[in-house]
């Protein structure tokens, strides 16, 4: 006869798992996989339930207040003493996602979301020399206060500060500087935890992508922005009191005179983040009521991309800049505000033109791009070298590409249209609003219609959007409000899906963290110089004439290429109204 296996013994299962089979919220066998699963993730019982949605958190929560006897409390409504919260560092919020919420005499309760974490408790009565008593929360409540806790210390900025970020090197001479020894006198204790601090924010910065910093003293409080994407955010939130110090340390690492507060300086600040890899900072102070702002330019050449097939440029647009890039003489002119990405626009054509037979020369202020093949410049007007002096400098250096960083003034540009006209491919940048008004900027700088009409083949318009991160979410808007925004009848007949950011405070998209945007693209408007263009030039048009030109030859503005990225769910509708007018 065979031999009959006896069925397998059955686990029993006892504390919250066991309350959670006992009340039909989970079967046997799926509590079983948790916590077998749990174990080798080496996460709690709880946070692995939660995290893989098989029950939710209000559930587990109520069934482990009624199985363990410990209240349950709705943490959102409970407002916590900051100095409650600053009993525990960051380091141990983040290791038992534990928030302590008030004391009585020396007790200290503290909410969890796991009452089998008593390795938590323990933990915490040791580190603050208080009795501890458990208030159950909801994971995810609890996750929310607990992240918004770990922020309070980031706002501070000047606690728990990696002490191997005072390690990092600068290019600098601080004992060089001028007058340093004016400056706020301090301790080598004192100077510490601000020489750390300054260190974390330039870290930070490049580890978040931002372009820029800004460290700004106000009368009650001193705050740390960084731009991301465009955008400032404030990160940093350092104690009034040290202001001085900050502005000091960040003067002598650019520097710059220490003892001079009433003018504005600029300098630069180079730091090796390891052997192979180092990125510059432009500094910029200005004195303000309450102190010197500081801002700083972060010149990253690694992360330029120079693709332009990533860019942002539509096919129509692509074809043009790069017949204008093959023209062997002409002007370029790439057009915007500050941070438009015009520098980006410009290597990417100087990229395509960098070849062994093409001599390359750039004159900038500053150098941002260090791109090899390529004979860069360095604008100083201080010991006398402007971009003038640059210019006419390179047309005794057999030119065949000449990069001008920026047209100012009438003899820079007047240079660039001699070259221009004369034989060399010369690429440069003006502070328009758009590519029609740089036609009439440059008559207004004294450059004559005709020198104008005969230099100049293509003129690009151009601004910077966030893109959506792929957690975007579809949305549905009246095809009134599509219209007013600039929709075509034909668009909306044929039907247009929207798109939003997913904005969410410490959400959970591993992409944008909750931010809604990941990156940024080029809106565009590519206008080459057609011979009917160049007669209103010639007769003196202004930049509407131009304009409606442009319109009449196909050329889409800068709103409708705007408009396009929003069809093609690249952007929001939101994000093209905060870039580009709708006028």
């Amino acid at each position: 006869m065979p031999v009959q296996k006896s069925p397998k013994s059955k686990i029993i299962l006892a504390g919250l798992p066991g309350k959670l089979v006992k009340d039909g919220l989970m079967s046997q066998s799926d509590v079983e996989k948790a916590l077998e699963k749990s174990r080798a993730e080496k996460t709690s019982f709880v946070n692995y339930v939660v995290s893989k949605k098989l029950i939710s958190s209000d559930k587990i929560a109520l069934a482990a207040a009624e199985e363990f006897g410990i209240p349950l409390i709705d943490i959102e409504s409970v407002e916590i003493n900051p100095d409650i919260i600053k009993l525990l560092d960051e380091n141990l919020l983040k290791k038992h996602k534990a928030l302590p919420l008030f004391k009585r005499g020396k007790r200290l309760f503290v909410a969890i979301s796991d009452p089998n974490n008593l390795g938590a408790l323990d933990d915490i009565r040791f580190r603050t020399k208080f009795l501890t008593e458990a208030i159950l929360a909801t994971d995810d409540q609890l996750s929310k206060r607990v992240q918004k806790a770990i922020a309070s210390f980031e706002d501070t900025g000047m606690d728990n500060l990696d002490d191997g970020l005072a390690d990092i090197e600068f290019d600098q001479d601080e004992e060089g500087s001028q007058d340093a020894g004016d400056a706020p006198a301090t301790s080598a204790a004192e100077e510490a935890p601000v020489v750390k601090f300054v260190n974390k924010m330039l870290l930070d910065a490049i580890r978040l992508g931002a372009s820029d910093l800004h460290f700004e003293p106000y009368e009650k409080f001193y705050r740390v922005r960084y731009r991301v994407d465009g955008v400032l955010k404030q990160v940093a939130k350092p104690p009034l009191g040290i202001s001085k110090k900050l502005a000091a340390r960040i003067k002598v690492m650019a520097r710059l005179d220490v003892s001079e507060r009433r003018v504005p300086q600029d300098g630069r600040i180079k730091l090796h983040l390891n052997a192979n890899k180092s990125i510059d900072f432009r500094v910029s102070t200005c004195p303000t009521l309450w102190g010197e702002k500081i801002v700083m330019r972060i010149l990253d050449s690694s992360a330029a991309n120079l693709n332009i097939d990533i860019l942002g440029y539509e096919d129509e647009q692509k074809r043009l800049y790069l017949e204008a890039l093959a023209n062997p003489y002409g002007m370029i002119l790439v057009t915007g505000p500050t941070g438009s990405g015009k520098t980006v626009s410009l290597y990417t054509g100087v990229g395509i033109l960098n070849q062994e037979g093409v001599n390359i020369s750039t004159a900038e202020d500053p150098v941002e791009i260090n791109l090899p093949g390529v004979n860069q410049v360095q604008i100083d007007e201080k010991t006398g070298m402007t971009f003038a002096k640059a210019l006419k400098s390179f047309l005794r250096q057999d030119p065949d590409v000449i990069l001008v960083g920026e047209i100012r003034d009438l003899e820079t540009g007047g240079i660039a249209i001699k070259a221009a006209s004369t034989g060399h491919l010369v690429l440069s940048t003006l502070h328009t609003n758009d590519a029609p008004q740089t036609l009439t900027r440059m008559m207004d700088m004294g450059i004559k219609p005709f020198a104008i009409a005969t230099a100049v083949n293509l003129i690009i318009g151009q601004r910077l959007c966030r893109r959506l991160c792929s957690c975007k979410i579809p949305i549905e808007v009246p095809d009134k409000v599509l219209l007013d925004e600039g929709f075509t009848e034909e668009d909306v007949a044929a039907g247009i899906q929207l798109y939003a950011p997913k904005i969410e405070e410490n959400g959970d998209c591993e992409k944008c963290r909750g931010a809604g945007y990941k990156g940024r693209a080029g809106i565009y408007q590519v206008m080459p110089i057609s011979d009917e263009m160049k007669r209103l030039i010639l007769a003196g048009s202004n930049a509407v004439g131009i304009a409606d030109q442009a319109r009449k030859e196909g050329i889409p503005d800068l709103r409708e290429s705007g408009l396009k990225k929003v069809k093609d769910g690249v952007t929001s509708l939101e994000e093209v109204n905060r870039v580009v007018s709708k006028d």
